[in-house]
């Protein structure tokens, strides 16, 4: 047949080609096509017999076997055939009747799947164990009762089955019966037996204990507590596999690594949500598990539970440590706001607080500097009286001032303050007699502060420098003057 070089260059020139002619070149290459694989099948056939010569000259014999099962696979075959013969023929010949495959699974369990009555009389006899577990602690008891096979229950219960035998799920065979009759037989058995409710509760406890009392030795011995097991897994993986509160507590308590992943992937939350152990899935998120942790092929635990309560549990668990993960980060995010704003806060305080004072100082001389500019002339007589009573009795009755109070610049202050009590009286009384303001050269509105560079007030005479109410700093940092008439006010 034409390389595949060659076909590639012939394209072209197909493509020119009509149809019959096309027809006929695809007939040719699948000629040689056809030609060239009987050829290729010849010398194989003349390779083969060329090694096949010697073996069959040196040995004498025809063809051997070339696949041969081990004994407990042979054995599970036969018993699956529900073959007697071939069976008695195997226990015979030595071979045990507890041989089991790589689960655990002897012959007698897959009789008691199968409803083999007469093979698994058989087994016993040949001293199967009536108690044998496979991988998952399953007995011969419970396959019979998880599937009803009445007869099969009462044949192990006649050899002594365990009643109480607990499987890794912690079930034990009447747990798992949904027959009536088989249930029935199985309590009428446990009563027989004397098992109460307390046995029972104990007998689901024995692992747990077991493994407690492992992991002390362990503890003792000073073991690594996080080291890996079979298939990677750590004793926090089968704690969380199987249940066991008091075992993980213990474990976490040593420090028990919650993200070690065995050789899934998957982490010892994983393992409690796929067998559905929603105390262990409760547990390990208390004590930091990763909600979104992923195995080798990106698995989380919610991916890999089938357990409608505890699938609700691991959702539930995770709207809240989302929440709380948003609600850490707003508050890292304004602690970080307050700490790069705390060396200029106070300042920015500060700077606000004087210019507060400031403003505040102003409004005050503003208002002392229109008291200073009306005239008595163009007051109203009732107003003018007033202000004339108030200055007769300031002149009679001076304040009464205690030694911390008798300075100069507070004096002024309180004169200051007077005057501008005096003005406020005078504003509300000119508001009721609707009567304009006093026109001077320049009026201020009371209120609004005065800039001392730009704006003076007109008092009918000056005196050299500017008056000693007109300067617009605190009072407290004036030094005293001697009080001088101004605008015949005093």
């Amino acid at each position: 047949m034409a390389e595949h070089l060659e076909l590639l260059a012939e394209m072209p020139m197909v493509g020119r080609m009509s149809t019959q002619e096309r027809l006929k070149h695809a007939q040719k290459r699948r000629a040689q096509q056809v030609k060239m694989w009987a050829q290729a099948e010849k010398e194989a056939h003349g390779k083969k017999g060329r090694r096949e010569q010697p073996w069959k000259e040196v040995s004498g014999l025809g063809p051997r076997k070339q696949v041969l099962f081990p004994p407990s696979v042979a054995l599970l075959e036969a018993a699956a055939r529900n073959d007697l013969e071939e069976v008695r023929q195997f226990l015979s010949s030595g071979v045990s009747p507890n041989l089991a495959n790589e689960d655990g699974l002897t012959a007698l369990h897959q009789c008691c799947i199968d409803d083999f009555q007469e093979m698994a009389q058989q087994l016993l006899e040949a001293g199967a164990d009536v108690n044998a577990r496979d991988s998952e602690g399953w007995t011969p008891l419970h396959a019979a009762a998880t599937c009803g096979h009445l007869h099969l229950v009462e044949l192990l219960i006649s050899r002594d089955a365990d009643l109480l035998a607990v499987n890794t799920d912690g079930n034990m065979p009447y747990d798992l019966c949904e027959d009536e009759q088989t249930l029935d037989c199985l309590e009428t058995a446990m009563a027989n037996r004397g098992i109460t409710q307390d046995s029972i509760e104990e007998a689901r406890a024995v692992p747990e204990l077991c493994m407690l009392n492992d992991l002390q030795s362990l503890l003792h011995a000073g073991a690594n507590l996080s080291d890996p097991l079979d298939h990677g897994a750590t004793l926090l993986h089968i704690a969380a596999a199987n249940g066991f509160s008091e075992v993980a507590a213990l474990l976490l308590e040593q420090g028990a690594s919650l993200s070690a992943k065995d050789q899934d992937g998957w982490e010892p939350l994983h393992a409690a949500a796929y067998w559905g152990q929603v105390h262990l899935v409760e547990l390990l998120v208390a004590h930091g598990a990763d909600l979104n942790g992923k195995s080798l092929v990106d698995e989380t635990p919610l991916d890999v539970c089938g357990d409608e309560e505890v699938r609700a549990k691991l959702l539930e668990l995770k709207h809240k440590q989302d929440a709380l993960l948003r609600a850490q980060g707003r508050q890292r995010s304004l602690l970080r706001r307050r700490t790069s704003s705390a060396g200029s806060r106070g300042k920015v305080v500060r700077r606000v607080s004087l210019t507060h004072r400031t403003n505040l100082y102003r409004k005050e001389h503003a208002q002392e500097a229109i008291v200073w500019q009306q005239s008595p002339l163009t007051s109203p007589e009732p107003l003018e009286d007033e202000d004339r009573q108030t200055d007769a009795e300031l002149r009679l009755q001076p304040p009464e001032l205690s030694p911390a109070e008798s300075g100069a610049p507070e004096g002024l202050a309180r004169d200051k303050a007077h005057h501008t009590l005096a003005e406020l009286k005078r504003q509300r009384a000119a508001a009721k007699l609707h009567r304009p303001a006093p026109e001077g050269p320049e009026t201020f509105e009371p209120g609004l502060p005065v800039d001392t560079e730009t704006s003076q007030p007109d008092c009918g005479f000056r005196t050299p420098g500017d008056p000693p109410l007109l300067k617009l700093t605190a009072p407290s940092e004036e030094a005293p003057v001697e009080k001088r008439p101004c605008c015949l006010l005093m």
